[in-house]
């Protein structure tokens, strides 16, 4: 269940009390009047039905300069509500303005960022030419890469094109320095012939797709339910960084063979992470409040959709030709 508390006109009462019957709110409670003519009020609603009290509150108090409207989460609430009630709850989707918030500080392209990735891809590439699976993984929880990708696909799901290019500069930046530290990497620390985990980043198959599928739909279910997100977030990282920093140590070795594989399983990653992403939030029915937002908003996504489904299948084509061509 939710708290919102609501500061608006005084003369707002009546129609926040009928949103709160509308919605079926659990409580309405209206306090003190301030000496600017501003009222507080407050409303107890669950979580299944925060989304729809929030469209409805601002629909009505949009036009006010000085309402407010906070959501705060309750800890506990006695007496427990109903099992019917706590599953529906459960099933609920996390208002959309909180799926911005979140997503908003994991598209930022900071100092913060630029390290993270730099390190992580440092930790990575002595893992991958050491042949050491505990170093690799242990670079996955620091890559800070799940951000950007939920946040370009969040914002395509809600017509944001500003927060859709934001992300897009924050994921190539990362990329761009994963890539670029990994060769300098490569080129200080030579090996005499890559070992197992540097070939697995070489190969791509059905499996990779598999894989990368899984790892957007976890990611894009762990924003949307208000699940932890670390373990997903390595999960992302798996299918991104070892791949990026594959490219670089091949680059650096003078290996441009084994670049093309490791570069065909990183943009398979990518295709498939963020179309899985787009179509959980499609099937979670995200999108923006206004109804012309709405319209632009769902044709964004399918055109998206579209695009990463036909590059998808040209990359799954290029794998096939590729083994036929070796074989």
């Amino acid at each position: 269940m939710k708290f919102i508390e609501i500061i608006a006109d005084t003369g707002s009462l009546d129609t926040v009390a009928a949103i709160a019957e509308q919605v079926q709110a659990a409580d309405m409670r209206a306090g003190v009047t301030g000496e600017d003519g501003m009222q507080y009020m407050r409303l107890l609603v669950g979580d299944d039905r925060l989304q729809a009290t929030l469209d409805a509150l601002q629909n009505v108090l949009g036009a006010q300069d000085k309402a407010r409207i906070t959501v705060l989460p309750v800890e506990i609430a006695l007496p427990k509500a109903p099992e019917a009630e706590d599953r529906e709850e459960s099933k609920a989707t996390e208002a959309r303005e909180a799926l911005r918030s979140k997503v908003d500080k994991g598209a930022r392209l900071d100092l913060n960022y630029l390290v993270l990735v730099a390190l992580s891809t440092v930790v990575a590439a002595i893992g991958l030419v050491e042949d050491n699976v505990a170093v690799v993984i242990g670079a996955m929880v620091i890559a800070p890469l799940l951000g950007p990708n939920l946040a370009f696909a969040l914002a395509t799901a809600l017509g944001d094109v500003k927060l859709m290019r934001r992300s897009i500069l924050t994921l190539g930046v990362g990329l761009a320095i994963a890539v670029a530290v990994s060769i300098v990497t490569g080129y200080l620390w030579p090996y005499e012939a890559p070992g197992p985990e540097l070939l697995a980043r070489t190969e791509v198959g059905t499996d990779s797709v598999a894989l990368a599928l899984a790892s957007g739909a976890a990611a894009a279910l762990s924003l949307t339910t208000g699940l932890p997100a670390v373990l997903v977030g390595v999960m992302v990282a798996v299918a991104l960084l070892p791949p990026a920093a594959t490219v670089g140590l091949m680059i650096g070795q003078g290996d441009h063979e084994l670049v093309v594989g490791a570069a065909l399983l990183l943009a398979i990653n990518i295709v498939c992470i963020n179309l899985a992403c787009k179509l959980v939030f499609m099937i979670k029915r995200i999108s923006p409040r206004g109804w012309v937002e709405k319209a632009r908003a769902r044709r964004a996504m399918i055109i998206y959709t579209v695009v990463w489904i036909l590059t998808l299948a040209l990359l799954v084509a290029v794998i096939y030709l590729r083994e036929l061509v070796r074989g």
